[in-house]
């Protein structure tokens, strides 16, 4: 990891370098994405197959795309006790959270005496994609499926890589159908997101597309916005932790190594203190923990690339720089972390304390974590269960109330020079 001080003579520089440089925007990454998404566009379920044998090297029919009934019965009996009890332990809280935050219908009388209002209905057809690779995201079924469910969409379309044998893993099969899924198709990448966007002749397209993904699902998810209405852009993740002295190093260190675990891709772990004594006691712990991991190459890799110590001067210089960078995960391991966290207002999700590691939110505090990563936190928030609903305004007048309504009417079809506007009222008081 390389280490900032704000005794440095550059450290505005380096602190600039720290920032998360978003993949979102790389030209050959795009150029890439669109061949893909051109190809699934023209050529449907034969695009599908011939690049899920190229980066999946799974040889697949057309028949084979879909994941039948007896491969999901299948898995759910080869789910152990620990795991029905851990899918069952996360859904309720994520259920819990989600029937907390779902928008409800409303009406009101506005100034003419006229009824307006919302309405709020599930969308009928969403897609949901699930990373695969190097790790089966079984949580990430769970929060992203359950909110769907809880918003009450009808289908709900779960698209996922396959292995080279065209399987699937049990668990995460498992925890799809537990989560509520509809329909489940061995397809990743961003062929994924562009057979859910456009349909193909075994994929029917979805209304809307969430989850996160690699940089060419997240570009594909960018550059097909319009053509389907998309959640947001959460690529590689990220951490986070504002720390003073009182931080506990152990605890620290681990944080940032569960964060560089996931997988070659930079994934950006940031430890911004004041204290420098803590700075080298966590880079000493990391060097403690770091070998005994089972993937700690990876997490290497990532702490090389995208791992920064950085010290400040003062804490409220910490929580500047945490707003600036606007982190996926925020922890705050300092006194008074409540008061702290109010400063925060860009990070997609905040953990206060020590006892408040970012993992219980990866699976079972109830908040969903498909969150804004590479800055995106500074406009976008992370993934809510009001995002499965589609909103509608309801306008009801009757003719007490359009009569009311017809001066400040006419006088804006005046001003605009838009006569049938105007008449398309008035007529109604004749």
């Amino acid at each position: 990891m390389r280490i900032i001080r704000y005794t440095d003579r550059n450290f505005s520089e380096k602190v600039r370098e720290a920032s998360a440089a978003s993949s979102l925007f790389d030209e050959e990454i795009e150029h890439r994405t669109r061949q893909i998404l051109h190809e699934v566009f023209i050529r449907g379920d034969d695009a599908l197959l011939e690049f899920t044998e190229k980066f999946d090297g799974a040889r697949l029919a057309a028949g084979q795309l879909a994941v039948t009934q007896a491969e999901l019965v299948t898995a759910s009996l080869k789910a152990d006790d620990g795991l029905r009890a851990a899918v069952a332990e996360a859904e309720h809280n994520i259920a819990a959270f989600a029937k907390r935050s779902l928008r409800h219908n409303w009406q009101s009388k506005n100034s003419h005496g006229a009824r307006v209002g919302e309405k709020f209905d599930p969308f009928q057809r969403v897609g949901v994609y699930i990373p695969g690779g190097t790790a089966p995201l079984v949580s990430t079924a769970l929060m992203t499926v359950t909110l769907a469910r809880a918003a009450g969409c009808r289908d709900i379309v779960v698209c996922t890589p396959c292995g080279k044998d065209g399987g699937i893993n049990p668990a995460l099969l498992f925890a799809v159908r537990a989560a509520g899924t509809t329909e489940i198709y061995r397809v990743g990448g961003a062929q994924a997101i562009a057979a859910m966007a456009y349909g193909t002749k075994t994929i029917r397209r979805v209304q809307k597309i969430f989850g996160p993904g690699n940089a060419y699902v997240v570009t594909a998810k960018r550059l097909l916005f319009g053509r389907v209405a998309i959640d947001s852009l959460p690529g590689p993740s990220e951490v986070l932790i504002v720390a003073d002295e009182t931080a506990n190093p152990k605890f620290v260190a681990a944080d940032l190594l569960a964060q560089a675990e996931h997988s070659f891709e930079s994934h950006h772990v940031w430890l911004v203190t004041t204290s420098a004594k803590l700075l080298r006691a966590v880079e000493s712990e990391i060097a403690k923990q770091l070998p005994k991991l089972g993937r700690r190459d990876m997490a290497q890799n990532s702490l090389d690339r995208s791992g920064w110590l950085i010290q400040t001067k003062t804490l409220d210089d910490a929580v500047a720089l945490a707003n600036d960078l606007a982190p996926e995960h925020c922890e705050i391991m300092t006194r008074n972390a409540r008061k702290v966290s109010e400063k925060i207002l860009t990070a997609g999700a905040i953990f206060l304390g020590p006892y408040s590691p970012t993992v219980l939110g990866d699976y079972v505090a109830g908040p969903s974590h498909t969150l804004p990563t590479g800055g995106a936190g500074a406009s976008f928030a992370g993934l809510t269960v009001d995002q499965f609903q589609r909103r509608t305004s309801v306008v009801e007048y009757d003719r007490a109330a359009l009569k009311r309504a017809l001066p400040a009417v006419k006088k804006f079809a005046e001003l605009e020079g838009l006569d049938a506007h105007g008449q398309s009222a008035a007529i109604r008081k004749k």
